[in-house]
C-alpha cells in the first residue's frame, strides 16, 4: 500500500528527524509546500456498521455521531491490523476492500474511509477522472500529487461523489476527506477562504447525503465556520504547535477529536489532550500499526 500523508508540518518534523539521524532513505523527494500547512505533511445503499458506537449509517438518514474520547487506530500503511481492540478505525478507502470493512465491523469497530480530496494522485484507479485544468501545482514533496483547483465544484462534486459511494459501498461509517486547507499552500490557483468554506461544506454534503459522518481534517482556523457541518475533526501535531486549544470547539459539541503526535513522547502531550477531551496517541510517520495512545 502507498502511504501518503497529509501534513506539511509533519514532513517538516520528519526531515529534521532524518537529518538528525544522518539518514535520508525513505525521505520524500522534495521538501513541502510550507512548514505548517493542511497535511502533515507523508491523499447504492450499505450494510450499517455494527460497532458499539452507535450511528445506523443509512443513505440518507441519521449518520454515526463519534464522542469524545473514543479510542482510535489511524493506519495508512501495511494490512491493516484488525486486531488493535479499539472503536474506531481510520483506513484508506481505496487500499481497502469490503471484507476488511467488514472484519472490523464484526469485532465491533466503525470504520473511516480516508480520501485525498484536495489533490490528485497519479496512483489513484480515478485518475484519469480528473480533467488536466484543474490540476495545479505539484504537491511539494509528494510524487506524483497536484493541487487542484477547489473553486470548480460543479466538475469536483461528481468527482468526490463518486469517491464517496466507494467508500459506502463497501461499508464504511464516516470519510476523512484530506488536504481541505488548499487555500494555505501554493497550489497556483488563487484560492480564498470563502472557496476553502464552499469546498469543504460540500464534502460534507456529499458525506451525510450517503448515511457517513465525516471529518474536518486539520484547517483549524477554519473550525468556528465549519464545526457545525462537520462530526469529528482529525487533527496532527497541534500539540507541537500549541494549537489544541483551536479543537475545542468539536469537544464541547460533543464531537470527537482524534489527534496524533509523531515527534512528541506520550507525557508531553498526553495531560493536555486528555485534560481537553482529545482521542490522542502517538504514531510513526509513516502510519503502520505502531501506536503509543494516552491513557
Amino acid at each position: 500500500m502507498k502511504r501518503r500523508q497529509r501534513s506539511c508540518a509533519a514532513l517538516f518534523a520528519l526531515l529534521v528527524l532524518a537529518a538528525l539521524a544522518g539518514c535520508s532513505a525513505g525521505e520524500p523527494d522534495d521538501g513541502p509546500d510550507d512548514d505548517h500547512g493542511d497535511r502533515p505533511a507523508p491523499t447504492t445503499s450499505r450494510a450499517p456498521g455494527s460497532g458499539s458506537s452507535g450511528g445506523t449509517g443509512r443513505p440518507g438518514g441519521p449518520h454515526w455521531q463519534p464522542r469524545p474520547g473514543l479510542r482510535w487506530q489511524w493506519q495508512l500503511d501495511g494490512k491493516v491490523d484488525t486486531g488493535a481492540g479499539v472503536p474506531v478505525y481510520d483506513i484508506d478507502g481505496f487500499e481497502n476492500s469490503a471484507g476488511t470493512v467488514k472484519e472490523l465491523h464484526d469485532r465491533g469497530a466503525k470504520v473511516i474511509c480516508y480520501v485525498n480530496a484536495g489533490a490528485w494522485e497519479d496512483f489513484r484507479s480515478d485518475q484519469k477522472a480528473f480533467p488536466k485544468r484543474l490540476l495545479g501545482e505539484r504537491n511539494k514533496g509528494w510524487k506524483g500529487e497536484k493541487w487542484l483547483d477547489i473553486r470548480r465544484l460543479d466538475e469536483l462534486r461528481p468527482i468526490m461523489a463518486a469517491r464517496f459511494d466507494m467508500c459506502r459501498e463497501k461499508g464504511f461509517d464516516a470519510v476523512e476527506p484530506d488536504l481541505t486547507e488548499g487555500y494555505r499552500n501554493r497550489t497556483g490557483f488563487p484560492l480564498s477562504g470563502d472557496d476553502q468554506l464552499a469546498f469543504n461544506r460540500m464534502l460534507a454534503r456529499l458525506a451525510h447525503d450517503r448515511g457517513m459522518a465525516v471529518g474536518l481534517k486539520n484547517d483549524l482556523d477554519q473550525i468556528p465556520a465549519l464545526v457545525g457541518d462537520f462530526d469529528f475533526a482529525v487533527n496532527e501535531q497541534c500539540a507541537e504547535f500549541e494549537e489544541c486549544e483551536k479543537l475545542t470547539p468539536f469537544i464541547k459539541g460533543g464531537k470527537a477529536v482524534f489527534h496524533v503526535e509523531y515527534a512528541l513522547e506520550p507525557k508531553e502531550f498526553c495531560p493536555t489532550a486528555q485534560r481537553l477531551g482529545l482521542s490522542s496517541m502517538r504514531k510513526k510517520l509513516e502510519l503502520d500499526a505502531w501506536r503509543e495512545p494516552c491513557g
